[in-house]
């Protein structure tokens, strides 16, 4: 007999925290196709590209309190 989604979720709940988490990442890892890896794969490249701009100084950078107070001003 299957065990159905309830039943899952319900022995899913008896594991600990950290097994339940292993469970989520493997439950992910079971989605991603070829273009969630390219995404990711571009993404990380950007990323790279970024902090090695930053690193050359060629990206200005503005202080966290700035960005903070511009985004409660902008939520008002």
């Amino acid at each position: 007999m299957a065990v159905t989604l309830v039943q899952l979720a319900q022995q899913a709940q008896t594991l600990s925290p950290q097994e339940r988490a292993r469970l989520v990442e493997v439950l992910l890892e079971s989605l991603r196709d070829t273009e969630v890896a390219e995404i990711e794969a571009d993404w990380e490249r950007e990323i790279a590209d970024r902090v090695a701009a930053y690193e050359r100084g060629e990206i200005e950078t503005l202080a966290a309190e700035e960005v903070f107070a511009e985004a409660r001003r902008r939520a008002r």
